[in-house]
């Protein structure tokens, strides 16, 4: 284990009274040896661990003085102040249980004066009359019963006087607590009191001795009266609905413990509380002293939750163990089990839920232990087959997926306990043969597998009888749980579950097999399946096997790892994996990182030595597979270990990662890097410590470290050395233009090594700082990440400088500070968002470094702070704080005032939220709790205030107005204008320019130029023109002016919050303790309310509602009554003011409400979770009764505003699950509002529909809607929401009535889609049971009649609905029953609409009923069978005697299924179909159909396209089964594929080519079972013709696909005679396709056009006659790799690219000449660097295929290898080069190379003033940007190849003339650069960052440029560094890239 700080143990020490200080001091001796010395030495101590020292001695003490057997004044004395010291100790202080150890094992002789002395001080305490100090007494009364011998004599003594007390405070608490209703805080506090007091006076009964006899029991005796009256108390408590659950709870357990004590004879004792139980009790037959304490339970019903508890109290208070139970004891443990199944069908709320849970479980271990001395009939009744049982497994079924984690563990007991009930009844028979348990195995595994509760289940019946009888009924059981665990909400639970499993069958098969080696059966069941899903499985899949599944695996069988990597190691060769699958290598490595991380592998060496080779961990740590990346640093960097060394092998493997995964776009994956490396960093600090200690001891000649065979120094460097390169490395990535990932890798990385390897103090040693590696240059990197447009990256940065010692920052330069501080000024001002948040760090940054500029200091008045030892840097941070705020503010009142005079100014110009952020910014980093300049904190904390609301007022008219989207007072025509000016009549800010007061007609422009403003409206000042910051008109756009508003209201919302979250508030008017009043609180309440009740922009009030929610925390916290009551007021308030709303009212009642839900959520959000949620429970009830459907027809804005709230209340995770118990009535009011005639109530309950359905089915977890993960059981459904039931069948019978009428009408009621959409997602389960009350039944045919709505949705919604309800093994017979109403061919009248439900009733049935696990059952073919006879009963429906297209459709969709589920061949018999004659009657459709006629309807026909598309696929399934049948497309086929082909409908042609297509691509992919039938291999023809005649584009484009599919060779010779083109004339039509088509059909033409292109150079050797062609190829190629191109155009070319790279780009023969070549393999470091993950991925395929050539895999050693993008770079440069030398033309290549190096064709000076042109023209619009490539690591791969490739081949050019051109290029581009430095201004980095990146870019390529030309004339490479920009700024140095070799 790693070397930790043991944690100091804190102890509050003693203390006496001044009078017991002078008795010690008395008292004590000379020689101090006394026991008054010893607590006189003790009491002066300050420290309570020393104290505890001198409390251990006192017993030892009086042992040695105890010789006379008496006891002298001094130690009574002594002993009296020590009861003193014991009462006055916190009952948590460890003292006082030293005290009382101590105190047990006093001399025999003292022990009577000890218990004398804590009498009477304990007597002292219990005359206290302090209501406050009650808690005090009440947890020294308990600590003295508890382990302590002195205190309980002691408490017995007092007895009387206890229980008095007891009483006494009890009833004063509930007093005191009635007075402070609504002030939580001190209710809360009292109602802990209460609960404190309740057990004590329950463990008082069950542990002080007196109450072991009888003689406190008369009437007269005060002790039985307390006792009266305490029960009294409880009964009470019971009862009390304003108190806490918990007290109810426990007073239920006093109420059983008192009665059991107090009530005589004991045995009558279960007779009583059954007859309490079941109110049944015989009032004249109680004790008259039980009727008058227990009234309420004897003489009046009991409510549900008292009921609860009492049964709680029964079986906790009562001895269930004692062996004795008789037929009473039994009684009434039957009769508790009646009370709770009765209570559970009634509970709603979710606590009383959980404690029901809790009794329930708490009832199955009693019945467990009355059964193991019951009698027979108790037996019976606790069997299996029990009613009790079987309600218990009913409960268990309901609530096995209750959203309540800790309510699910207590279904998991109850289940477990239930099983040992049953087992106990048969009295330990043979378990695996009984019945009840093979049911209930059985009718387990029949459940599908997304169940929670079957996986639980399974477990327990496992560990009860084993797994054996399980493998025997299916044998793949551990590949089906596997095969769940791609689901993460499943995974613990299939975890646990394989876990419980393979224990199980490992023990077994260990006790059970003697000779035969056992393990390879348990590998074969438990392993192999694990290693298959590792290869073959999904992603998640496998990430979560590898995290659950296999650690458990390993660590049950850890020498099953050398078989797993046995076999993996076979495989990886085979299987290496790809970017979407991790192969066998991915495998291995991840079980060797499982192996490692849990200590089955004892050492590094271990490892790479004996299991898997160094070339292969390099493999993996740049595999595709980000994972299996991931997997091999985490095999390097784990260790169970944390003082394990770190090798030099590994740290090189460690160097080798960073160089090529920093740069990673999935979060997840960086953050594990950054994770993992931190690990390792961990690694090396903690065994460096143990190197620091053994380089300490100089043991030099002991034997060496286990792992190091060096010395401890050697080790150190290494360390040091291998750090310091990892620093380098991630520095060096930190250059201009890197990526956001790389940055925050980097950063990352940084910062985990600043905080693992801190500035060393003391005496403590650290191998590595971070420091040291710090200079001027890499200062200023850090600097320039605040520039960083991701704030991920600014605050990395920020908090990396902080870490840094201060030594490390050093500004020289005062000019350079004030310039950086008035960067961050002007940036504060920016009008781009992201600007002001570099101006927070930047500030907060000089805040903390202490480098403010000096003339700052005017802004404060007290120039010296009074500071602490310590507390310096502290005062420091607040001056500086103070300063800069005054200065922000004092530049914002400024700008405040303009903006009154012009927000169009404002907006233009300086934005002032910018500001108001940097205010916040520099406030949170502050602690504000303690500040030392409080005198000028709260002025200012005064004008921030009101600045706030200053601002607010000048923006708020935009926000607030009816549309701030898009609000603009201008538009190009005079209508649009007309509806501005309603708007504007609405705003009317205060604005001089007449901006906002009448509306202007424009020209049609995107922007306005107040240029045209002037022009068209000449009212308007000259002298308003808005001028920008460097003095250019500015166009202003309505997003210009609303961006201003409401990012300054959002910035105004966070700074109130933060106020009001962070500064002290003044305890009282007046006082010195605070920076904020009460009023200003108040004021800023109000603020908030005002603009969330009238706020419409979305980002204004989300934002504020954010800065409410820190408000109404502080009011809940503040002990300020009046605060506390503030929210419930304001609560009310809103709700009035909803109830009287009215079109008229200010609240806004569209955009769902604006920001009144907010307001409403944050005030119900902060109410206590702990308490009993009164406001939430008053809100639901007063909004559901709002929401509700009213008689009141003026006005239905209330409706509105409660459904919207509603909506928001039910989606709030923090109100959990205190919610779900209004779920109910939330699904009445939204279906009920769905059937108001106001559009906006409709829409309102839709929303709140959607919401509710969410909350209780869950969130979406697939993309199926109805996937069985989102669904529920009806009894679980109906069991959680029991007023639903009644509700939904009256809704739906309503609905049922309506849709049909006899007169033909068309009605629709509007609550249909809503109660269909409910019950599809409710289920059937084997486990429902049989009870009535809530049985799916009814519903059944209701939903039926729903299938005859006239609306086509509705009875497509009734027929999905259907299938829920029907059990399984009834689908065939209701299928039956469906069929047998339809109309026969001679009936006169029916209803089509009747029909199309019928049918696709039927159809879902069908598919639903092949599509479960029955499909394997042997009566399933029978079944269909009996169903097909039924279908020809009714095929005139599929003929033209049915007139409806759409009901033939369906019916034809219908015999397609049942084709596709009997057409195969049983037991050597002929198909079913056949025997049936069922084709004979298709192909009679076929030819009565139009397909063989012609079509007599136009394209208008209702339901053609379904039609065509049904008879279609029915036609297409036929011409299947024929030529099947006959080997050859059969003459008995009435219609053909081409026939087909030929056909007017695209829908027909479509659907024909994917059925061929389909064919094709499995024929090509090896998945097809036989090759291509001939007939269809020689239709190429047929293909050629319909490409040329095709019109439509998906056809089209599925053409030109099976033309690609097939092999040209068999239709390519074809084409003169089929299309009169010659091949090279279809190769240009092909070209020209590629070139003027969309995306889809461009990019198949590609593939197909370089698939003609490769088959004619493999066709003729000579290829001049196609130069033409192969130019327009190429040029094809190209310009379909662009990063502005669709995506799939790219993935086309990638594909190309890798087909054709054995042919174009690694050929030994340069087939396209050298340019064209260039050109490709530039094509593929273009796809490298997309942005795209899939583009990269698809181009690493080009560099795999091209590095795995015969002529090319000998240039590096991840030939064959899957490497991703970023290696893959360096790769392909790498081939490129060797591949330059191999075709001799590295001459004229050069020319090419640099100029991909200088970046020709930018034009530097365009690309710097189009930059600044879109910037400020187009502030808020994105472009094309590439966040993933990095021009400079391209640059840096690109010279170190051409460097080497030079260097080795010793060529020099020699005519230096050919390269004059780009020297010339160069040189003109170093010197404009040098020109654009001095342009840009001294802060550039900060305030022109674009463009000073650019440049600093550009100036690297320039730069390696020049290198390498000089290095070409022969120069060296001194020389030309001084062609650095020494012109420009030194920010603008030259980046040191790593030079370091890499293995690429």
């Amino acid at each position: 284990m790693g070397i930790k700080k043991k944690k100091e143990m804190q102890v509050a020490a003693l203390t006496i009274c001044h009078q017991d200080l002078e008795t010690l001091r008395s008292f004590a001796d000379v020689e101090g040896k006394n026991l008054a010395s010893l607590l006189l030495h003790c009491v002066q101590f300050t420290d309570g661990v020393s104290q505890i020292h001198y409390i251990k001695q006192i017993v030892p003490l009086l042992e040695k003085a105890d010789k006379n057997g008496a006891c002298d004044p001094t130690t009574q004395s002594c002993l009296d102040i020590l009861a003193g010291i014991y009462l006055s100790l916190s009952l948590k202080n460890p003292l006082k249980k030293v005290l009382a150890s101590s105190l047990n094992g006093l001399p025999e002789c003292f022990v009577t004066e000890v218990v004398h002395s804590f009498t009477c001080r304990l007597q002292e305490e219990l005359n206290t009359t302090d209501l406050y100090s009650y808690r005090k007494v009440t947890d020294n009364i308990s600590s003295c019963m508890e382990n302590f011998n002195v205190g309980r004599a002691s408490v017995n003594n007092l007895l009387k006087n206890v229980l008095h007390f007891l009483r006494r405070s009890l009833i004063e608490i509930t007093e005191e607590n009635r007075k402070f209703t609504g002030n939580h805080i001190v209710q809360t506090q009292l109602m802990n009191d209460l609960l404190v007091g309740i057990r004590v006076s329950m463990t008082l009964v069950q542990k002080v001795h007196s109450f072991q006899g009888n003689l406190w029991k008369a009437s007269s005796s005060s002790i039985w009266q307390s006792m009266c009256s305490l029960l009294s108390i409880f009964t009470k408590f019971l009862s009390d609905d304003d108190l806490l659950q918990t007290i109810q709870s426990t007073s239920g357990l006093a109420v059983i413990l008192f009665i059991k004590t107090m009530f005589d004879p004991p045995e009558k004792i279960p007779d009583l509380i059954s007859s309490l139980l079941l109110g049944s009790a015989d009032y004249n037959s109680l004790p008259e002293w039980l009727v008058s304490s227990c009234r309420s339970l004897c003489c009046s019903e009991v409510s549900g939750s008292a009921l609860l508890f009492l049964c709680q109290g029964t079986l906790a208070m009562l001895d269930w163990q004692n062996g004795s139970m008789g037929p009473r004891w039994e009684a009434l443990l039957l009769d508790t089990a009646h009370i709770l199944f009765t209570s559970s069908s009634q509970i709603k709320e979710s606590t009383l839920e959980m404690f029901l849970s809790r009794i329930l479980s708490s009832w199955t271990n009693s019945a467990i232990h009355a059964l193991e001395s019951s009698s027979l009939s108790l037996k019976s009744s606790l069997s299996g087959n029990s009613s009790i049982v079987g309600k218990l497994l009913e409960y268990v079924y309901t609530h096995w997926e209750h959203p309540l984690d800790a309510l699910r563990h207590q279904t998991k007991i109850i289940f477990k306990n239930l099983l040992q009930m049953h087992w106990l009844t048969t009295e330990g028979a043979h378990s695996a043969t009984d019945p009840f348990f093979l049911e209930l195995t059985e009718s387990l595994l029949r459940l599908e597998w997304h169940i929670k509760g079957k996986y639980m289940c399974l477990g327990c019946l496992v560990e009860c009888i084993g797994i054996e009888h399980i493998l025997a009924v299916d044998k793949t059981i551990p590949s089906q749980i596997l095969e769940v665990m791609g689901d993460q909400s499943l995974v613990p639970y299939a975890s646990d579950l394989l876990e419980t499993m393979f224990k199980s069958h490992r023990s077994h098969l260990k006790s059970h097999t003697v000779d035969s080696p056992w393990i390879e059966q348990w590998h074969e069941t438990w392993v192999s399946p694990l290693l298959f899903i590792l290869c073959e499985g999904n992603l998640d899949q496998k990430s979560y096997v590898i995290d659950y599944y296999l650690p458990k695996l390993l660590n049950c069988s850890p020498e099953s790892l050398s078989y797993m990597v046995k076999i993996l190691q076979t495989s990886s060769d085979a299987k290496i994996g790809s970017y979407n699958s991790r192969g066998a290598l991915g495998a291995l490595m991840a079980c060797l990182r499982t192996a490692r991380a849990h200590g089955h592998l004892q050492s590094a060496t271990d490892t790479w030595g004996n299991l898997v080779s160094s070339a292969r961990i390099k493999q993996g740590l740049i595999h595709q597979h980000s994972q299996v990346r991931i997997d091999t640093l985490g095999l390097l960097c784990e260790s169970n270990r944390s003082t394990e060394m770190i090798s030099t092998e590994e740290m090189q493997l460690i160097q080798f990662f960073i160089t090529y995964n920093l740069n990673n776009q999935s979060p997840g994956v960086r953050q594990q890097i950054c994770s993992l490396l931190k690990k390792l960093f961990c690694r090396i600090q903690e065994s460096s410590q143990v190197l620091y200690k053994l380089e300490q001891s100089k043991s030099k000649h002991e034997p060496e470290n286990e792992l190091t065979k060096q010395h401890p120094s050697v080790s150190l460097e290494q360390y040091k050395n291998f750090m310091s390169s990892v620093s380098n490395s991630l520095f060096g990535a930190l250059f201009p233009g890197s990526s956001y990932p790389t940055r925050f890798s980097a950063l990352t990385i940084l910062g985990s090594i600043a905080e693992v390897f801190p500035v060393p103090e003391g005496r403590t040693q650290t191998v590595y700082q971070l420091s040291h590696d710090i200079d001027v240059g890499r200062f200023q990197t850090l600097l320039e990440c605040f520039t960083s447009t991701f704030e991920d990256v600014k605050i990395l940065a920020f908090d990396l400088l902080m870490k840094l010692p201060k030594t490390v920052i050093q500004f020289q330069d005062s000019e350079k500070l004030q310039s950086l501080f008035q960067a961050a000024l002007e940036l504060s001002s920016s009008t781009k968002p992201y600007d002001c948040v570099t101006a927070s760090y930047l500030l907060n940054f000089l805040i903390w470094q202490d480098v403010l500029p000096s003339f700052l200091s005017a802004y404060i008045k007290t120039q010296q702070v009074a500071c602490g030892d310590g507390n310096t840097s502290a005062a420091v941070v607040e001056r500086n704080t103070l300063v800069v705020i005054k200065c922000l503010l004092e530049n914002l009142e400024e700008e405040i005032s303009q903006a009154e005079n012009s927000l169009l100014q404002a907006a233009a110009s300086f934005p002032m939220y910018g500001r108001v952020h940097c205010i916040t910014g520099a406030l949170q980093k502050l602690s504000l709790n303690s500040l030392q300049l409080v005198s000028e904190w709260r002025p200012l904390v005064q004008k921030l205030i009101l600045m706030s609301y200053r601002l607010s007022a000048v923006v708020s008219p935009v926000i607030q107005s009816s549309s701030p989207e898009g609000l603009i007072p201008m538009d190009t025509d005079s209508e649009s204008a007309s509806r501005l000016q309603m708007i504007l009549n609405e705003i009317q800010p205060r604005d001089t320019n007449d901006y906002f007061s009448k509306t202007k007609i424009l020209k049609e422009r995107d922007t306005f130029d107040l240029e045209d403003l002037n022009a068209s409206v000449p009212s308007i000042d000259c002298s308003a023109e808005i001028k920008g910051k460097e003095g250019k008109t500015c166009d202003v756009t309505a997003q210009m002016v609303l961006i201003c508003c409401w990012r300054s209201m959002k910035e105004i919302a966070l700074l109130l919050g933060t106020l009001c979250q962070l500064l002290p508030m003044q305890s009282v008017q007046e006082s010195s303790d605070g920076l904020l009043t009460v009023e200003q609180v108040k004021d800023i309440g109000d603020y908030f309310k005002q603009h969330l009740l009238q706020s419409r922009h979305r980002g204004a009030f989300e934002l504020a509602y954010t800065g409410f929610v820190k408000l109404t925390e502080v009011l809940n916290r503040s002990p300020n009554v009046s605060l506390q009551k503030l929210l419930e007021q304001w609560l009310w308030n809103v709700l009035e003011e909803i109830k009287c709303s009215d079109p008229s009212s200010k609240l806004c009642a569209t955009r769902r409400s604006a920001g009144i839900p907010f307001y409403i959520q944050a005030l119900l959000a902060s109410e206590s979770k702990k308490g009993k949620m009164d406001l939430l429970k008053i809100t639901m009830k007063e909004l559901i009764s709002l929401a509700g459907p009213t008689d009141d027809s003026k006005s239905t804005v209330p409706q509105v505003h409660a459904l919207n709230i509603l909506r928001a209340l039910f989606r709030d995770t923090r109100l959990g699950e205190n919610v779900i118990s209004y779920v109910a009535d939330g699904a009445k009011v939204a279906i009920l509002g769905f059937t108001s005639p106001v559009w906006a109530v409709r829409n309102s309950s839709t929303l709140l529909f959607s919401t509710l359905i969410t909350r209780i089915f869950g969130v979406k977890r697939g993309k199926d809607e109805l996937s069985k993960k989102n669904r529920m059981t009806g009894r679980e459904f109906f069991s959680r929401f029991p007023e639903l039931y009644p509700f939904l069948l009256k809704q739906l019978e309503a609905v049922a009535n309506t849709v049909d009428s006899d007169t033909g009408e068309l009605k629709r009621h509007p609550s249909m889609f809503l109660l269909l959409l409910v019950l599809a997602r409710l289920y059937p389960s084997p486990m429902d049971g049989t009870s009535s009350a809530l049985s799916m039944a009814p519903f059944v045919s209701f939903i039926m009649r729903c299938g005859h709505s006239p609306v086509y949705r509705s009875r497509e919604m009734a027929a999905r609905a259907l299938v829920p309800f029907v059990m399984v093994d009834q689908i065939p017979n209701t299928i039956r029953t469906l069929l047998a109403r339809l109309p026969n061919c001679t009936d006169q009248c029916f209803r089509q609409n009747h029909i199309h439900g019928t049918l696709l009733q039927v159809f879902c049935l069908l598919q639903a009923y092949s599509d479960s696990k029955h499909r394997t059952n042997s009566d399933f073919q029978q079944e269909l069978t009996d169903i097909t006879v039924c279908t020809k009963a009714r095929l005139w429906l599929a003929k033209r005697q049915n007139p409806c297209l759409v009901t033939r459709a369906v019916y034809m969709d219908i015999l397609f299924l049942l084709s596709g589920y009997l057409d195969t061949p049983t037991k050597g018999n002929q198909p079913v179909l056949e025997s049936l004659g069922f084709w004979e009657e298709v192909n009679r459709i076929i030819s009565g159909s139009e397909l063989i006629t012609g079509f007599p309807y136009t394209f208008t026909a209702p339901g053609l396209p379904q039609y065509l598309q049904s008879l279609t696929k029915l036609a297409t399934a036929a011409v299947w089964a024929a030529a099947a049948k006959a080997g050859e497309q059969s003459g008995n086929v009435p219609i053909s594929f081409s026939q087909l082909l030929e056909s007017a409908f695209p829908e027909v042609r479509s659907l024909t080519l994917d059925a061929l297509l389909e064919t094709f691509l499995s024929a090509a992919s090896g998945f097809g079972k036989k090759g291509l039938p001939p007939w269809l291999c020689n239709m190429g023809e047929k293909f050629l013709m319909l490409a040329m005649k095709e019109s439509h584009p998906e056809c089209f484009c599925k053409i030109l696909k099976i033309l690609h599919c097939m092999n040209p060779s068999e239709w390519l010779p074809q084409t003169w005679d089929c299309v009169h083109l010659t091949p090279k004339e279809f190769l240009i039509w092909t070209m020209d396709t590629a070139a003027n088509e969309r995306s889809e059909i461009q990019s198949v033409a590609l593939k197909l056009a370089s698939k003609v292109v490769t088959y004619h150079l493999q066709m003729w050797d000579e290829n001049r006659d196609l130069a033409p062609e192969l130019k327009q190829w190429v040029h094809l190629v190209v310009s379909s790799c662009g990063d502005h191109l669709p995506t799939e155009s790219r993935l086309a070319a990638a594909e190309v690219l890798t087909s054709t790279a054995p042919l174009f780009l690694t050929n030994p023969r340069l087939i396209l000449g050298l340019q064209d070549t260039l050109s490709l393999w530039r094509c593929v470091l273009t796809l490298l660097q997309s942005e795209e993950q899939d583009v990269r991925d698809a181009a690493t395929e080009i560099v795999t295929t091209a590095l795995s050539q015969e002529n090319t895999r000998q240039s590096t050693e991840f030939a064959f290898c899957q490497v991703d993008a970023s290696v893959a770079l360096a790769l392909t440069l790498a081939v490129l080069c060797d591949l330059l030398q191999q075709w001799d033309q590295l001459a004229p290549a050069l020319p090419v190379l640099l100029g991909w190096l200088l970046g020709e064709g930018d034009d530097l000076v365009f690309c710097v003033e189009s930059t600044h042109q879109v910037e400020d023209d187009h502030l808020f619009e994105k472009a094309e940007v590439n966040f993933w490539a990095e021009t400079l690591i391209f640059v840096k791969y690109l010279c170190k190849h051409l460097f080497h490739l030079l260097s080795k081949s010793g060529w020099r050019p020699l005519s230096p003339a050919s390269l004059h051109h780009l020297q010339k290029t160069a040189s003109e581009q170093c010197h404009l650069l040098s020109q654009l430095f001095r342009e840009l201004p001294p802060t550039a980095e900060f305030l022109k960052t674009v463009e000073f990146t650019r440049l600093r870019i550009q100036e690297e390529r320039t730069l390696a440029c020049l290198r390498l030309l000089a290095f070409l004339e022969g120069k060296e490479e001194e020389d030309i560094l001084g062609l650095s920009a020494s012109d420009s700024p030194a920010e603008a140095s030259q980046l040191t890239l790593p030079r370091r070799e890499t293995a690429c």
